[in-house]
């Protein structure tokens, strides 16, 4: 009797036992190994900018970028502790919450609300009140939504601590984030002090950011909570196996000639052409290439430079418009620059950046290519107008399938499902070279392999 009661409660003990981690009774389970970054996406980073140093992820600051979750978080509760080096100077960072897997149109950062890590910085507006604290503020970025838990004096999204708990530069805090249905509460070193509301989007990746300044992060743990159904709206972006082809330090993955230097320039998230390469070469052609691929690129000319043009009018069907005597019908424009993206190895299959009437995204070299078939013609030419005002910051989404080019340029499709006759199977992308400043950004690209 005793020998089978024995045998029982052993039996129990083992059953519960196995089923909860070592390390694991409270619910939380690290979010970092220790050891490498396991578990982890540098989405827009250089390589060495965040990395594994004594038992702490440690960013470097530069570029600015993120660095996220493998997967996707909606309710749950974080904690970490986190250090910035510098005791003297403004140190920035952030852990970013419900993040989408690349960056936002013209911006290093991602859509989210963000966890600020911060030292060293009190703004405060005209009349003296505060606007932004090193001491634990909530807010949402690029295209996220949430409410305040107090109203800000300016009247943004965010929210401000009720108290300063946080300490200065080369002093450990620690924060633990408690995210719910929408509702976001930050806590900093053991107390809470400030809250959002409403979240938008409300599940998502989590991430620590790089801007500017050393920071540690060590300690991360996370658990989580049930679900509360959010809506499709509601949730993030999905990782589709976006890959960045710029570093935002330097030009690895691209074709280097000494007659680039100080004309291709990395400028943090920004890759600056200042139109005036010296090398024989003259376009930033990628080392690796490409078959089947969709590449997201987001580029912009600098509204400094624009002057009065007359451009010519296209057709739908790919023609120049004529008047009574033949002569090119032709508008004035504010153009600032001209330049592109070779697909497949080729300056034929060229998606345009430009100022021109007709708008981005057309393939030139087979538009004005008389001996191709009309309906290629046609099919190369813009849909639309999608290009934002001068200055601003596009994003081009190219598809390449086959001899099949689809492009949309700021969510709008302005080539559809164009063939390319005779393009290349596989070949490098460039940046075209066209003798005007052009800044581009968020390079990344997805190979299609059987899709």
């Amino acid at each position: 009797m005793f020998r089978r009661l024995a045998f029982l409660l052993l039996g129990l003990f083992l059953l519960t036992s196995s089923s909860v981690p070592a390390g694991d009774d409270d619910g939380f389970r690290p979010m970092f190994n220790g050891k490498d970054l396991t578990g982890w996406v540098n989405v827009n980073c250089h390589p060495k900018t965040f990395f594994v140093k004594d038992g702490m992820v440690v960013t470097t600051g530069f570029p600015t970028g993120y660095l996220r979750t493998e997967k996707q978080y909606e309710n749950f509760i974080a904690e970490f502790d986190w250090l910035h080096v510098n005791n003297k100077e403004v140190g920035n960072s952030g852990f970013f919450v419900w993040c989408d897997p690349v960056p936002a149109q013209g911006t290093g950062y991602t859509r989210g609300i963000e966890v600020q890590v911060l030292v060293n910085l009190h703004w405060k507006n005209k009349k003296g009140e505060s606007t932004a604290t090193s001491q634990g503020d909530l807010f949402s970025i690029w295209g996220a939504r949430c409410k305040p838990d107090r109203p800000h004096p300016e009247g943004w999204e965010r929210c401000l601590p009720s108290e300063n708990r946080a300490k200065g530069g080369g002093e450990w805090n620690h924060y633990r984030v408690e995210a719910n249905d929408g509702v976001l509460k930050l806590h900093v070193n053991g107390k809470e002090v400030s809250g959002l509301s409403k979240c938008t989007p409300r599940k998502g990746y989590l991430a620590l950011e790089s801007e500017g300044a050393e920071c540690w992060f060590k300690n991360l743990k996370i658990k989580e909570l049930p679900s509360t159904n959010p809506k499709p709206e509601e949730i993030c972006d999905v990782d589709r196996g976006f890959k960045s082809l710029y570093s935002g330090l330097d030009l690895s993955g691209w074709k280097q000639d000494p007659g680039h230097a100080k004309h291709w320039q990395p400028r943090d998230w920004v890759l600056h052409y200042d139109g005036k390469s010296d090398a024989k070469e003259k376009h930033l052609w990628s080392e690796k290439e490409y078959g089947d691929f969709e590449l997201m690129c987001d580029w912009r000319f600098l509204k400094e430079h624009a002057k009065k043009k007359m451009r010519p009018i296209i057709l739908p069907n790919g023609d120049y418009d004529l008047d009574d005597k033949g002569q090119k019908k032709e508008v004035e424009v504010l153009d600032a620059g001209d330049s592109g993206v070779y697909l497949r190895g080729s300056d034929k299959s060229q998606v345009n950046m430009w100022c021109w009437p007709v708008g981005s995204g057309e393939v030139y070299g087979y538009r004005t290519d008389k001996k191709m078939p009309a309906e290629v013609r046609a099919a190369v030419t813009p849909k639309m107008k999608a290009d934002r005002p001068l200055g601003e910051w596009n994003r081009f989404f190219i598809t390449m399938i086959g001899d099949r080019l689809t492009v949309k340029l700021n969510g709008k499709t302005v080539i559809e499902n164009a063939q390319l006759p005779g393009v290349a199977p596989r070949g490098p992308i460039a940046l075209q070279h066209h003798g005007d400043t052009v800044q581009f950004a968020n390079i990344f690209i997805r190979e299609l392999k059987g899709e």
